[in-house]
């Protein structure tokens, strides 16, 4: 494909179906009173509707000199402090959240023409909860979790070295805990459910955390 000299890449997009639906009604004002809850019943509608990696979100950060950054991530856990993911804390994901905690994260399941944005601020879990999910990992993805350099150049040579180097550090330890691996939270500041509509006529609810912090304060938009 080359670069679009002509409109053919703008018509072939504008060509593409999207929000075709038929999509499931919705009814905000049925909601639950915490959004953590709205997203876990949203989920539950998308397992039972069969979506492929339901739990599959973007996670977006910004780096030191602001400019933005995103990529995928898979969903741990919801419960009060958050939605939960985790990460190699020397990965620049985790450097940036480090340095920069403000986060967003994303959930679009197109099927059901819904999407979920949750803002707020990730945080670090105690350290037995990273280790607990550190150790429920298949042991080949905690070999590579110890091996690799996130985002780093790495010959493969090298790399090869170092899969074999932590290969042989679970062989004689299989409980060992990569210290630099993180389970955050990211604690909700504000949440948007959004509900596409073939017609366009789509609808939101935003949950707000009140100015007291002891609740939510619901709001249903258009479009």
């Amino acid at each position: 494909m080359t670069p679009d000299a002509n409109g053919h890449v703008r018509d072939m997009l504008r060509s593409l179906p999207s929000l075709k639906g038929p999509f499931p009604p919705v009814d905000f004002s049925t909601f639950p009173d915490t959004p953590q809850q709205a997203f876990l019943d949203w989920l539950g509608d998308a397992i039972a509707g069969g979506i492929k990696e339901p739990h599959a979100m973007t996670l977006s950060t910004v780096d030191a000199d602001g400019r933005a950054d995103a990529r995928m991530l898979i969903l741990k856990n919801v419960d009060e402090r958050g939605w939960h993911f985790a990460t190699h804390i020397d990965s620049p994901k985790g450097r940036q959240l480090l340095a920069n905690p403000e986060s967003a994260l994303t959930f679009y399941w197109a099927q059901l023409g819904r999407q979920v944005r949750i803002r707020g601020r990730a945080v670090p879990l105690p350290d037995r909860e990273c280790a607990a999910d550190f150790l429920e990992r298949p042991m080949s993805a905690r070999v590579i979790a110890m091996a690799s350099m996130q985002s780093q150049p790495l010959h493969p040579a090298e790399l090869a070295d170092r899969l074999h180097d932590a290969q042989s550090l679970f062989d004689k330890n299989p409980h060992h805990v990569l210290s630099a691996w993180k389970v955050m939270a990211v604690a909700p500041r504000s949440a948007e459910f959004w509900q596409g509509a073939s017609d366009r006529n789509h609808k939101r609810l935003c949950y707000s955390a009140s100015d007291d912090g002891a609740g939510w304060v619901k709001a249903v938009l258009c479009a």
